[in-house]
């Protein structure tokens, strides 16, 4: 259990280790980070190390369908659709939990439309503006989609039961004092943000949450909230059809 077990030290000035975990008598290693479950857990706390990762990995699923971005026998609508399923998927995996802040949507974002300028064959001096862009590509803001998987994700855990240890640690809050200085951002204080804008508090929400569509509809007018999409590229249905499902799997017979 030991050689699969380390701890971590939250970096705080007011915080120091001096006395080492034991476990049967051996101390535990002191790291600045280890991965859990895939995800990365470090001493700040935050999710930036993380973020970096999920896009690493991300542009290496994109590069991996190189040969069908390049095709010009595949449709523009079944491109993003390829994209959305197999390239945001891998980038936008566990954002349900991130402690996201400006910088980190803004770098999550850039890579999204760098990937769909691509896809679009859009390159200098060529230039549309993101709104245009996502129109053409049936996509929403990356703010915007990460705040709808979170409170679905928050609906589902809302539904657990009380005992549930994830429904406990979604809703406890911890008492004292905080130090001086401005408040780092946390998950908890964009949720609250996102209350606020409901005007709901977490006894109304965990009533709300057990009703499944009327809790659709309280997050989807959430997500409303800033630049609108059009109705008709909402509900734009992106489908397979036959000649591109043939190109598909001729391409996936090349990669073989």
């Amino acid at each position: 259990m030991q050689e699969k077990t380390n701890s971590v030290a939250a970096a705080s000035a007011a915080v120091e280790c001096t006395n080492p975990i034991t476990i049967d008598g051996e101390d535990l290693e002191d790291v600045k980070t280890f991965t859990y479950l895939g995800s990365i857990i470090d001493e700040q706390g935050g999710s930036d190390a993380y973020v970096k990762v999920r896009i690493s990995k991300a542009r290496a699923a994109y590069l991996q369908l190189r040969n069908i971005w390049n095709s010009k026998q595949l449709s523009t609508n079944t491109k993003v659709r390829i994209f959305d399923t197999n390239v945001k998927t891998v980038l936008l995996y566990g954002v349900e939990t991130w402690r996201t802040t400006k910088a980190i949507i803004q770098k999550i974002q850039v890579f999204i439309n760098s990937c769909l300028r691509k896809i679009l064959r859009i390159r200098r001096p060529d230039t549309i503006s993101n709104n245009v862009l996502w129109e053409r590509t049936n996509q929403i803001s990356a703010e915007e989609e990460i705040r709808k998987k979170r409170w679905k994700w928050i609906g589902h855990t809302l539904r657990k039961a009380p005992n549930c240890v994830t429904r406990q640690a979604l809703t406890w809050n911890p008492q004292g004092q905080r130090w001086r200085g401005r408040p780092k951002n946390t998950l908890r204080r964009e949720m609250e943000i996102d209350m606020k804008k409901m005007n709901k508090n977490w006894m109304e929400l965990e009533k709300e949450a057990q009703d499944r569509v009327g809790w659709r509809i309280l997050v989807g007018g959430l997500c409303s909230i800033g630049k609108e999409i059009k109705e008709d590229v909402k509900n734009h249905s992106v489908q397979f059809d036959q000649a591109d499902a043939q190109v598909l799997r001729g391409l996936v017979d090349l990669n073989r």
